[in-house]
C-alpha cells in the first residue's frame, strides 16, 4: 500500500487493515481527496514511465503485467471517492469531482496515448503468436491493445492533442450535468397538507412521504419527492390528478428550464465534441465508433432489434391507452390520457384484470425478506451464503455489510447495500466496486456495492417494497454478483468489466428468480403476521407478469431511439439536443399518453459521463440473452438445474472479460440466442 510520504497523515495513502481492507471511511474527510489524487497520480505517472523507458525488449511481464499493477493507489481513491460523490454527496465533493474529472481525463489520456508505450504494445503484437502466452494473457493483452487504439494511439500528434482535450471536456460536462440533475431533484419536494392531499396514497406510502418530510424539517406534514420509489408509486396511487400532474412536470423538468441548472449547453456541447472524437478515430459516427466495440457492432445492428420491438410495442401500448381511455370515460371524467394518468389507472386496470393492486403486494415485500431472498436463490444457484458483518467500516450510516462465502465456506467476497434515498445521492440503483476481484499478485477479494434508493420507512414499520423495486433489488444483486463470483486473474478483465450490451445479462437474468412460486412462498410474507402470500395471489402475479409491457417496452425504446439516433447522426453542426429529441419521437409515432422512460435533459445513463453513450440499447440487446437463458432452466423443469447453473457460473458470473460474450453465452447455453425469447418475455408475440 502506498504511505503518506510527507503529505502527513491521510487515511486515504495509508495501509487499511480494516476486515477485508476495507476504507476507514470515519476517517475520510473531503479535503483528504485531493492531496490523495495528487499523490496517487503522481505514483502512477512514475510507474507508467518506468513501463515506457524499460531497456529491455517488450515482454507480458515488463509491459501489460506491468499496467496491470500501475496505478494501484489511484484506483482505491477514486473508487471511495466516486462512491461518495454519487451516493452521500455534498458541496465540497462536488467542487472536488468538478476539479478532478478533467484531471483523471487527462491523465489517462496521457497513459494511452503514450508514444513509447504503444510501441510496446505493437511489437508484442508483432510477435504474439512466439510470446506462449496462456489464453487469459492473451485476452489482457488483446484488451489493453484495444484500449490503446480507441483512444487514438499511433494517430498524429496534433490529432492526439485535441483527443485528450476533448476527453477533459466531457469529464467536465459530464460532472456538471448530474450535479445539475441532483440539484433539481433536491431543490423539488410536493407538500402533502391534508387528508385530501394523501387521498389513494397507501399507508406504507404515506408513512413514507412523513419520513421525508421530517428530513425537510416540515415535521407533521407529508412530502414526496422526486426519487423513482417516490415519484412512481405516488403516479400509480394518487387519487389527485391535479398533484399527479405537478409531480409529473417536476421529474420530467430535472435539468431542464432554463435555470442556472439547465444541461441544454451541456447536451449540445457534448454531443458535439463526441461526434468531433469519432471522426478523428475514423468513424462515420460516435454510434458507430462506441457499437465497435460491442456485441451488436454496428449501429443498423442495434436500430434492428429497437425497430423490431418498437412496432408491436407501439401497437401494444395503444390498445392499453384505449382501454385506460375507456376507464376514464366509464368513471365519468371529461379528459384524454395523459402521462400523469397512465400509471395511475393502469394500476386500477390491473387490479380489474387480475385483482392485484401495489398496496396488496407491499406488505408482503419488505426489504428485510427481499435481501434474503436474493440471498437464497445465489445460494441454491452457486453455494454461495451471506453473512452480517458489524466491523466493517462503511460509507453512510444506512450502509450494510455481509461477507460473501463460498461452497466451502471460505470467503470470496465483502458484500454492501445502501438502500434508502436521500438528498445527497443521486436517484436510481446501481453496482460499483469498491475493490475489484483479481489474483494477479496473490489473491485480492472484491468488495461490492449495491445502492439503491428506497423509501424510508418509519421505525415502527418495515421498509415495504413495490414489486418493481423488488425487482430491482434482485437486479443490482445480480450485478453484484456478478462482481463477487469474478474468478480471474487480471484486473482489466475483472468482474463487469464486460461489454455494455452483454454486461446487462447477468442481472437481467437474476430478475427471473425473484417471481418463482418456491421463491416467493418462502420470501413473500406478510410484515404483521408473517402469513406467506396467498397461492391465488400467486397465481395472479403469473397470469399478470406481461401486464402493460406496451407502456414500459415503448418508454424504454422510445429513450434508446433517442440516444441511438443522436449518436449516429453525422457532422459538426451545433444541435438542439431537446429540439432533435422531439423530432424524433414525433417521427416514430410516440403515443401521446407515454413519455420516455428519460427525458434527454436528466438522462445521467448517457449525459453524466458515457457509460451508455449510443449504448442505452443494451439493457434490451440483454434481454434477449436473459429471455433466452431463463428458457433454459424451464425447459430443464428445474429453475435452479445444477448443471445449468454451474455453466452459467463458470461462463458468465464468474467470467469477467475471459473471452468474447457470444463465445461466453455460447458455452452457457449451448448455442446462439434466439431474439423471439425477448418478445415472447414481454407477450409482444404468441408464445
Amino acid at each position: 500500500m502506498a504511505q503518506s510520504s510527507g503529505l502527513g497523515e491521510n487515511p486515504l495513502l495509508e495501509s487499511w487493515d480494516a476486515p477485508f481492507g476495507a476504507a476507514p471511511f470515519a476517517s475520510i474527510h473531503p479535503e483528504h481527496f485531493r492531496p490523495a489524487f495528487d499523490a496517487a497520480l503522481a505514483e502512477r505517472r512514475r510507474e507508467v514511465a518506468a513501463i515506457a523507458s524499460e531497456p529491455a525488449p517488450a515482454s507480458f511481464d515488463n509491459t501489460i503485467a506491468a499496467l496491470e499493477r500501475a496505478g494501484a493507489t489511484l484506483d482505491r481513491v477514486s473508487a471511495v471517492f466516486f462512491h461518495l460523490a454519487s451516493a452521500d454527496t455534498n458541496d465540497e465533493l462536488q467542487r472536488i469531482e468538478r476539479e478532478i474529472a478533467p484531471i483523471l481525463s487527462r491523465e489517462r489520456s496521457a497513459l494511452l496515448l503514450d508514444d513509447a508505450l504503444f510501441q510496446r504494445i505493437e511489437a508484442l503484437q508483432r510477435a504474439v503468436e512466439t510470446l506462449g502466452l496462456d489464453a487469459e494473457q492473451k485476452r489482457a493483452f488483446e484488451r489493453w491493445r484495444t484500449a490503446f487504439l480507441r483512444a487514438g494511439a499511433g494517430l498524429a500528434p496534433e490529432k492526439k492533442a485535441r483527443l485528450a482535450a476533448i476527453g477533459e471536456r466531457l469529464a467536465s460536462l459530464g460532472a456538471a450535468f448530474g450535479q445539475n440533475v441532483l440539484a433539481d431533484e433536491k431543490a423539488f419536494a410536493l407538500v402533502l397538507d391534508g387528508s385530501d392531499d394523501l387521498a389513494g396514497l397507501p399507508e406504507s406510502l404515506v408513512t413514507a412521504a412523513a419520513e421525508a418530510a421530517v428530513a425537510r424539517g416540515l415535521a407533521g406534514k407529508h412530502v414526496a419527492t422526486l426519487s423513482r420509489s417516490s415519484y412512481e408509486p405516488f403516479m400509480q396511487s394518487s387519487a389527485r390528478r391535479d398533484l399527479r400532474e405537478a409531480m409529473f412536470r417536476a421529474f420530467v423538468a430535472r435539468g431542464a428550464g432554463g435555470g442556472d441548472h439547465d444541461n441544454a449547453a451541456i447536451m449540445r456541447e457534448t454531443v458535439q465534441l463526441r461526434d468531433e472524437r469519432a471522426h478523428l478515430l475514423g468513424y462515420a459516427s460516435f454510434a458507430d465508433y462506441r457499437l465497435a466495440d460491442s456485441m451488436a457492432k454496428t449501429p443498423a445492428a442495434a436500430l434492428g432489434l429497437l425497430d423490431r420491438v418498437w412496432a408491436p410495442a407501439r401497437a401494444e401500448a395503444l390498445h392499453e391507452a384505449e382501454a385506460l381511455q375507456a376507464m376514464i370515460a366509464a368513471e365519468g371524467g371529461n379528459f384524454d390520457l395523459k402521462p400523469w394518468d397512465w400509471r395511475y389507472y393502469a394500476e386500477k386496470r390491473r387490479k380489474a384484470l387480475y385483482d392485484i393492486d401495489a398496496a396488496e403486494l407491499a406488505p408482503y415485500l419488505p426489504l428485510e425478506s427481499m435481501i434474503a431472498a436474493a440471498f437464497e436463490v445465489a445460494h441454491r444457484l452457486f453455494g454461495l451464503s451471506f453473512v452480517a458483518r458489524d466491523d466493517i467500516p462503511l460509507p453512510h450510516a444506512d450502509a450494510r455489510a455481509w461477507e460473501a462465502r463460498g461452497p466451502d465456506g471460505a470467503p470470496i467476497a465483502l458484500f454492501i447495500g445502501d438502500y434508502f434515498a436521500r438528498p445527497s445521492k443521486r436517484s436510481g440503483a446501481w453496482m460499483s466496486a469498491l475493490r475489484d476481484q483479481q489474483r494477479f499478485d496473490g489473491p485480492v477479494l472484491p468488495i461490492v456495492v449495491n445502492v439503491m434508493s428506497f423509501a424510508r420507512a418509519s421505525e415502527a414499520q418495515p421498509c415495504l417494497l413495490s414489486l418493481d423495486e423488488a425487482h430491482t433489488l434482485f437486479h443490482e444483486f445480480g450485478h453484484g454478483l456478478h462482481g463477487m463470483l469474478s474468478d480471474v486473474t487480471y484486473p482489466l478483465l475483472s468482474g463487469t468489466h464486460v461489454s455494455r450490451d452483454f454486461v446487462e445479462f447477468p442481472s437481467q437474468l437474476y430478475e427471473h428468480w425473484l417471481e418463482r412460486p418456491e421463491i416467493l412462498r418462502a420470501f413473500a410474507r406478510h410484515h404483521a403476521t408473517g402469513a406467506p402470500m396467498p397461492e391465488a395471489l400467486i397465481a395472479r402475479l403469473a397470469e399478470a407478469r406481461r401486464f402493460n409491457q406496451g407502456f414500459a417496452t415503448v418508454e424504454f425504446v422510445a429513450s434508446a431511439l433517442v440516444d441511438l439516433q443522436l449518436h449516429r447522426r453525422a457532422g459538426p453542426g451545433a444541435i438542439d439536443v431537446a429540439d432533435f429529441e422531439a423530432q424524433t419521437l414525433a417521427a416514430i409515432g410516440m403515443p401521446a399518453a407515454i413519455a420516455p422512460r428519460h427525458a434527454a435533459a436528466h438522462f445521467q445513463h448517457v449525459f453524466s459521463g458515457d457509460g451508455y453513450a449510443s449504448a442505452y440499447y443494451s439493457y434490451l440487446w440483454s434481454e434477449i440473452l436473459d429471455a433466452d437463458g431463463f428458457e433454459a432452466f424451464e425447459a430443464a423443469g428445474d429453475d435452479f438445474a445444477p448443471a445449468l447453473a454451474e455453466r452459467l457460473k463458470r461462463f458468465v458470473y464468474a467470467a469477467g472479460n475471459l473471452r468474447e460474450p457470444e463465445a461466453a453465452y455460447r458455452a452457457f447455453r449451448g448455442r446462439d440466442p434466439s431474439p423471439d425469447a425477448l418478445l415472447r418475455k414481454r407477450g409482444l408475440v404468441e408464445s
